[in-house]
C-alpha cells in the first residue's frame, strides 16, 4: 500500500504587515529586506486567533479537497512550536473541532521542518495497514514569540497554516523517498530564548545552503531519479537566497519553484505546506509529477520528501 497526499489546504490571517510598516517600528528598510531575504510582506494573526484557529481553518480546507470526513480521519498530527499552550495540544483540539471521534492526535515540534516529520510519520501508519487517512498540519503563530524590536528577527516571520490530508495512492504515486535529519550542536543558531526567537543568521544561512541542495538532490536520487526529472520544488519558505540555491542545485528552471516567500514570509512549519497548497490550487502540481519538498529549521532539523504526484 503506497501513502501519498490526497487533499492540501492553507489559511493565512487577514492582517497584513509590509515592509514599509516595520520601517516605521525599527531601523529598517523595504530594499535591506526585500534584497536579502525576497519577504515583501507577512501576515499576522489577531490577539483573539490563536494556532489552533489558524490550523482548523486549514485543516478544514484540505478535508474538503480530499473528499473527507473528521469522522473518517485516524490519525491528526500537528507540526508547531507556537502551540495554544502546553496541553491540551493543537491537535487535540482540532480532533474536537473537526468531530474526528475516532482519530488518535499529537503534536510534533520539528520547527520549520516539521511537516516533512509529520508526513513520514503518517507515511508509516498507512503503509503498514494500521491507518487510512492522517491528517498532517503545519501550523505556528511566530508573531507571539517575535521580539520586534530587533531588527535583525521581526522582519522575517509571519503567521499561517498549511494542511494535507494523506491517505491510500495507486501503486506508482505517493511518498516515494524521503530523509529525515538533525543536529543538535546546531541548536544554539537558531532557538527561541526568554520567550523570544533568537537567530545567528550567518550560522543559520550556512547549514541551510548546504543541507537543502543535499537532501533535495538525496531523495530524487533514493527515489531512483535523475536531477532533471523533477518537475516541481516546492522548498521552505525562510529565503528567497536559499531557495534558489536549492534550485540551482537541481538545475530546474526558475519557473518550476514554489515561491510565495514575498507574501508571507517565514511561517514555520506552515511554510512548505502553504506553499504545496497554492501550487495544486493554482495549477502548478498535476498528476504523475515528480516534486520535492523539502526544509529546514531549529533544532536543527531537516526534511525533504520526493513524490509522485497524484492518486
Amino acid at each position: 500500500m503506497k501513502a501519498g497526499i490526497i487533499g492540501t489546504g492553507h489559511y493565512a490571517p487577514e492582517k497584513v504587515l509590509t515592509n514599509a510598516d516595520l520601517e516605521k517600528i525599527v531601523d529598517t528598510s523595504d530594499e535591506w529586506i526585500r534584497t536579502r531575504t525576497g519577504i515583501e510582506e507577512r501576515r499576522i494573526a489577531s490577539d483573539n486567533e490563536d494556532t489552533s484557529d489558524l490550523a482548523y481553518m486549514a485543516a478544514c480546507n484540505a478535508l474538503e479537497e480530499a473528499g473527507i470526513k473528521g469522522e473518517e480521519l485516524d490519525l491528526i498530527l500537528v507540526a508547531t512550536v507556537t502551540p495554544d499552550q502546553s496541553f491540551p495540544t493543537v491537535s487535540c483540539k482540532l480532533q474536537d473541532r473537526l468531530g474526528a471521534t475516532h482519530a488518535a492526535a499529537m503534536d510534533i515540534s520539528a520547527a520549520c521542518a516539521g511537516f516533512m516529520y509529520g508526513l513520514i510519520t503518517a507515511k508509516q501508519f498507512i503503509e503498514t495497514g494500521a491507518y487510512k487517512y492522517v491528517l498532517i498540519i503545519g501550523a505556528d503563530k511566530l508573531s507571539k514569540i517575535t521580539d520586534w524590536t530587533d531588527r535583525n528577527t521581526c522582519v522575517l516571520f509571519g503567521d499561517g497554516a498549511g494542511a494535507a490530508v494523506m491517505g491510500p495512492v495507486s501503486e506508482e504515486r505517493g511518498i516515494l523517498s524521503f530523509e529525515l535529519g538533525s543536529d543538535g550542536s546546531g541548536g544554539k543558531h537558531l532557538a527561541e530564548e526568554n520567550n523570544h526567537i533568537e537567530m545567528n543568521g550567518r550560522e543559520v544561512f550556512k547549514f541551510a545552503v548546504r543541507q537543502m541542495p543535499e537532501s533535495s538532490v538525496h531523495v530524487v536520487e533514493k527515489a531512483g531519479y535523475a536531477k532533471e526529472d523533477v518537475d516541481y520544488l516546492i522548498p521552505h519558505q525562510a529565503n528567497i537566497r536559499i531557495m534558489e540555491a536549492a534550485r540551482q542545485r537541481l538545475g530546474i528552471p526558475e519557473d518550476r519553484l514554489a515561491v510565495n516567500v514575498n507574501k508571507y514570509g517565514n511561517t514555520s512549519a506552515a511554510s512548505i505546506p502553504i506553499a504545496l497548497s497554492e501550487s495544486v490550487k493554482n495549477g502548478k502540481i498535476n498528476d504523475d509529477n515528480l516534486i520535492v519538498l523539502v526544509g529546514f529549521g531549529g533544532g536543527l532539523t531537516w526534511g525533504a520528501v520526493a513524490i509522485k504526484w497524484g492518486r
